[in-house]
């Protein structure tokens, strides 16, 4: 008889791991509580309009292609994926630069803002190149149980070759003079939930998988992968069941035996949470079966949260293209209001999605879908005064930006933010990436992927190693499925 799993959670790392052990001959149940696939990734139609409610840039397609390979299956026959070009627009104070995904084309750009620029870009990719390889081949896809894993001479001078002890911003100032080319190698830090200068180095990797591997796009937005790996899982067997909140989960004699769900009990030989690790231990477990006591929570540097606007024209606007970064000058004031000081900022970077630039179906004819996102601290008073107050700060801003009026020619528009991410996935302080990369919530310091409380539970997702991010979200559910097919196989 096929052994059981339950996963709580349809997010992209639940969805990967049910399709890779309903590929391994498992019996996976799937619960959600929300109506449709992708955690965040999921969707928000009105009045003609495709929104991707989350994540909309689509990086490192090796990580997809690694998992697909493991069923069997190529990305490409499952959603037409193309790739950007320009890859994004940054706007700064200088005026819009395009970059473009031929890296040479970009030397004009990088020589203009700094002496031999373009070279010194070209000698920052080499390291980022590196530790991009050796991350993939020894550091990403293992699992960490002991500290005693990052203590061996070899893992410290890999460490130490990865930029793990230094912060990206320190290998960024120290290659670059010019503040833009600092921070376009530093922008993707925010990505996986940090800062340039509370991210570990090692995380520069980000700039290769961005500058060398490009950026691209799953046609009918974001939710396509995730709708696809559905639909590989149910192929395999798996049955997902929507709308069906996980309530508790059930423990005898110390092992996790299944899901309370308003339906009724459902039993498996091992429970997979994909949901928020902090609700999940918090909300679904007793005291005493908690891993992580509520001081472990307190300790830990909570990744920003967003504030985001869905926002649907009846024009086109023809100053941007599918990706658009707003710089402010210094950005650091706006990191320290998500990080040190915890507050609505005043003065803020940004980015602006118009995925209709690129695909037609996201928006009806001659009209323009926007998503608005500017990271805010997580756990911030949300109310609705507060709400409207930075709207209007976000949207004439833009404006200003532009050199256009949008405000008479919204036609739909709906704004998410802290108290959202808390009612719809259930997240810790409303943050929308839950842990930052910190050097001490990296590898074996960030949560567990299995409970050291209550045997046959397990974990996947953002808070997990190896971190934020759907590729790192795609990767944990394989180091995952590995360990649970070793223990339980």
């Amino acid at each position: 008889m096929n052994k059981t799993s339950l996963i709580i959670g349809a997010g992209y790392s639940g969805l990967a791991a049910a399709s890779v052990l309903a590929h391994e001959g498992w019996h996976v149940t799937v619960v959600e509580k929300n109506s449709q696939c992708g955690g965040r990734a999921q969707v928000h139609r009105d009045q003609g309009f495709l929104f991707d409610m989350g994540p909309s840039w689509y990086l490192m397609p090796p990580a997809f292609e690694h998992l697909f390979s493991r069923l069997n299956e190529n990305p490409q026959d499952h959603y037409d994926l193309v790739r950007l070009n320009p890859s994004y627009r940054i706007f700064n104070q200088q005026g819009p630069v395009d970059i473009v995904p031929d890296l040479e084309q970009n030397a004009e750009i990088f020589n203009r803002l700094e002496q031999n620029g373009y070279q010194k870009v070209l000698r920052y990719l080499e390291r980022a190149e590196e530790q991009y390889n050796t991350s993939v081949e020894s550091f990403l896809y293992r699992d960490y149980e002991s500290v005693f894993d990052l203590l061996s001479p070899g893992f410290l001078i890999k460490g130490l070759k990865l930029g793990l002890f230094r912060s990206a911003g320190q290998l960024a100032k120290k290659d670059f003079e010019n503040d833009l080319i600092r921070k376009i190698m530093g922008y993707t830090m925010v990505f996986i939930g940090g800062s340039p200068d509370n991210t570990p180095g090692m995380y520069s990797l980000m700039s290769y998988i961005d500058l060398r591997q490009n950026v691209w796009y799953p046609m009918g937005g974001m939710n396509k992968p995730a709708s696809a790996m559905e639909k590989l899982a149910r192929n395999s067997g798996a049955e997902f069941l929507y709308n069906t909140p996980a309530e508790e989960i059930l423990v005898d004699s110390g092992k996790a035996v299944g899901v309370r769900t308003p339906s009724g009990e459902i039993r498996a030989d091992v429970v997979i949470s994909n949901a928020d690790y902090h609700h999940t231990e918090t909300d679904l477990l007793k005291p005493e079966q908690r891993s992580y006591p509520e001081k472990y929570w307190k300790k830990r540097t909570v990744a920003p949260s967003a504030f985001i606007i869905y926002m649907g024209l009846d024009k086109k606007l023809d100053q941007l293209l599918h990706h658009n970064l707003y710089f402010h000058g210094n950005w650091s004031e706006h990191f320290e209001t998500i990080f040190d000081q915890p507050r609505w900022p005043d003065k803020f970077s940004y980015y602006v999605c118009c995925p209709s630039r690129t695909d037609p179906s996201v928006a009806p004819e001659g009209q323009e879908n926007l998503f608005f996102l500017v990271p805010v601290a997580a756990g911030l008073n949300d109310t609705d005064q507060i709400r409207q107050s930075f709207y209007t700060k976000v949207v004439d801003h833009f404006e200003q930006l532009i050199g256009e009026t949008i405000k008479p020619h919204i036609i739909t528009q709906r704004i998410f933010t802290h108290r959202d991410f808390i009612d719809s996935y259930h997240s810790w302080k409303g943050s929308a990436f839950n842990l930052a990369h910190t050097l001490f919530q990296t590898a074996v310091f960030r949560p567990s992927h299995s409970s050291k409380k209550v045997k046959n539970l397990y974990f996947t997702g953002q808070y997990t190693h190896p971190g934020v991010g759907i590729p790192m979200t795609l990767i944990s559910a394989e180091v995952l499925a590995d360990r649970i097919q070793k223990e339980h196989g």
